[in-house]
């Protein structure tokens, strides 16, 4: 099946602007909440809004390009770690 480039750019472009608008959100509710968990979720949506910029202006619809994917990575780290933190008590992260 042939993919029409327009259609890949397009598609691509409404996922980043889906993440960007995501990442707004997490920073209001950071901004009210004072949250870490608010900022990192933003944070981490942002790097995948940058990722998904990069594979379209760099080379495609190609994923698996080191930068892309090691983009994406570090942003569902930030996630789990984020995650994690929230949930220890407080006495084991002293």
């Amino acid at each position: 099946m042939m993919r029409s480039p327009a259609l890949v750019g397009f598609v691509a472009g409404a996922l980043a602007m889906g993440y960007v608008v995501a990442s707004l959100f997490f920073l209001r509710f950071w901004r009210r909440a004072r949250e870490g968990l608010f900022l990192a979720f933003a944070a981490a949506f942002g790097l995948l809004a940058g990722a998904q910029g990069l594979q379209v202006f760099a080379h495609g619809d190609r994923d698996w390009d080191g930068h892309v994917y090691w983009t994406r990575l570090a942003a569902f780290v930030l996630i789990i770690l984020a995650i994690l933190l929230k949930n220890f008590p407080r006495r084991l992260r002293h």
